[in-house]
């Protein structure tokens, strides 16, 4: 007998799984880890599962000396900004079929709105998935112009098909939150509104066309 339903519930918290691993292809089982990085007076946070330091970086932060004079200015504190995020991601995904797994060999899509030019989107996932509308965790980033904005879903996103068994419809919401990033957008922060859809049919292989809205405020530092 075929397990139409035990395939169908794979996919659905398979792709809020990987909805966000985006731009470096981040696993969403890897562990990241964030660390800080400085040169003289430059400050970079790095995140990734290994992170290292770009060359000429160190994690070790310098000592500040100050020579008073008379003619010495007060050092402006750096001023941080909200910037309002709202776009739409469009692409396709392949996904293989297992009998007790699920993966997603390949994501490519472009995002398109105020994205800030955080365009690209690409990466792989997989899951074990038991339900018919699962919560999931899921961590990744999104990129373009030698910048990264990292996110992690709460406790609030959850994945739901339409039906018990494919061809179905699948559909995500919930909340991502920014936990840092690259370029720019270092050390950001911040909530984006995440809704997206797919439909699959339950074959060992297939491939499935995706779109994802996401909205918020980054702040930036």
């Amino acid at each position: 007998m075929k397990k139409t339903y035990s395939k169908k519930t794979k996919v659905l918290v398979l792709f809020t799984a990987m909805a966000f691993i985006f731009a470096n292809g981040v696993p969403a089982n890897a562990a990241n880890k964030t660390i800080t990085c400085y040169k003289g007076t430059l400050v970079k946070k790095v995140t990734a599962a290994k992170p290292k330091c770009p060359t000429g970086y160190s994690t070790t932060k310098p000592k500040v000396t100050t020579k008073p004079t008379a003619t010495a200015k007060a050092t402006t504190p750096a001023v941080s900004a909200t910037v309002a995020f709202s776009g739409s991601y469009k692409g396709n995904l392949a996904i293989v079929w297992g009998d007790t797994y699920l993966q997603v060999t390949s994501v490519t899509g472009k995002g398109t709105g105020n994205v800030l030019g955080l365009t690209d989107l690409t990466g792989t996932a997989s899951a074990a998935p038991a339900g018919l509308c699962d919560s999931f965790d899921a961590k990744g980033s999104i990129g373009g112009g030698g910048n990264t904005l990292n996110v992690s879903f709460d406790t609030s996103a959850k994945g739901c098909a339409e039906d018990e068994s494919a061809p179905t419809t699948i559909k995500i919401t919930g909340n991502a939150q920014i936990t840092g990033g690259t370029g720019k957008y270092a050390g950001a922060t911040g909530t984006l509104k995440v809704s997206g859809v797919f439909s699959v049919k339950g074959g060992a292989k297939e491939n499935a066309a995706f779109t994802m809205d996401v909205s918020g405020n980054i702040k930036t530092k």
